[in-house]
């Protein structure tokens, strides 16, 4: 399947969000770091290197029953790599200009393999929702599956090798997307981020490493592996996700007790401006969709699909909403498709107010 057939479905499987505390959590990821043993890391290899793990690595996928497809980076246009990016399928690293990437999808777009990245695999696996034992539970298969056919740069005592050292060991990031409007609007974001820190957690922005924060949406991550199981490293992020998800919950509630008409009157114009307005850019618009999820969970707003933040948040962006209109669109162009996109979605109407 080629990339264009990918990008006429418009959602990924993990955007869907049905998934466990899908009130506050968007989406869970686990990803493995792995290397080729005899192999230098990517960043010490010459193109010619670099083809042969891309090309070793590509045989031994087109044996795996996930059907994943395999995508050559040097073959897809800017555009392209980005609308990967903006679907979290890649990081922006990948998308960078390098010699001899590599990229392995399957047909839900749940499952993403990076070749040559930082290191030699990235092994991906992203759902909806709190779902980090089931994501890691696939990408320890789908790892399993490779090392049978692929000897893995391996040390009794480091663990798994990698180009950075806060993935020795496990060679294990996870992490998860939260939304946190709540806290935001009542002014306990800060004080939470700082307590998920000493916590032993990265945060980081909408795109991961390097990015800004956008409709109070952050990701929340490990910082290292080593010396840390598996099991280890999903119970102590999954109990400081728990406590943020309880703090949020209680922020939501204050301010629909304490502030219900600021709340209410916040959430209804968000809607107002998303439903009809001719041109929108893609900040304003995740900024308003950040209130109307807020509203939607509360249950100011009905008859809305949960889930619109994790589609729109994507389907909004600009390589993403140029895909989809199979052509490339100038600033005011790309204004106007989002806002006829987000109408469109939001045509089914509201009809019960709290």
């Amino acid at each position: 399947m080629s990339l264009d057939k990918k990008f006429q479905t418009e959602q990924s499987k993990w955007m869907q969000g049905k998934g466990p505390m899908n009130d506050v959590v968007i989406s869970s990821r686990a990803r493995l770091a792995r290397n080729l043993a005899d192999y230098s890391f990517p960043s010490r290899e010459d193109a010619k290197q670099l083809h042969q793990v891309r090309e070793k690595v590509k045989q031994v996928l087109e044996d795996l029953q996930y059907k994943l497809d395999f995508l050559q980076m040097e073959d897809l246009s800017e555009l392209e790599k980005r609308a990967l990016v903006e679907r979290h399928l890649i990081s922006i690293n990948h998308a960078s200009q390098g010699p001899e990437k590599g990229l392995a999808i399957d047909k839900d777009q749940m499952i993403s393999i990076m070749v040559n990245e930082e290191d030699h695999l990235r092994i991906q696996v992203l759902y909806p929702g709190m779902q980090l034992q089931d994501a890691l539970r696939l990408a320890e298969e789908v790892d399993d599956a490779l090392e049978k056919k692929l000897e893995y740069a391996f040390q009794e005592k480091w663990g798994y090798l990698s180009c950075c050292p806060t993935n020795l060991g496990t060679g294990l990031r996870v992490s998860v997307m939260v939304h946190l409007p709540g806290l935001a609007l009542a002014g306990n974001l800060k004080q939470t981020l700082q307590l998920v820190t000493r916590l032993g957690l990265a945060v980081r922005g909408l795109y991961g490493e390097g990015s800004e924060s956008a409709g109070n949406i952050f990701q929340l991550s490990n910082q290292t592996s080593l010396g840390l199981k598996e099991e280890e490293i999903i119970d102590n992020i999954s109990g400081v996700i728990g406590q943020v998800v309880e703090r949020e919950r209680k922020a939501r509630q204050y301010l629909l007790r304490e502030r219900e008409v600021e709340i209410k009157d916040r959430v209804w114009r968000a809607y107002g401006t998303l439903a009809y307005a001719q041109k929108i850019t893609s900040e304003e618009a995740v900024s308003l969709l950040s209130d109307l999820k807020l509203g939607i969970d509360l249950e100011i707003i009905k008859e809305i699909d949960p889930a619109i933040l994790s589609q729109l948040m994507v389907l909004i962006r600009p390589a993403t909403l140029q895909r989809i209109n199979n052509r490339e669109l100038d600033e005011i162009e790309r204004d106007i498709k989002r806002a006829e996109l987000i109408k469109k979605k939001l045509d089914g109407g509201v009809q019960n107010v709290r």
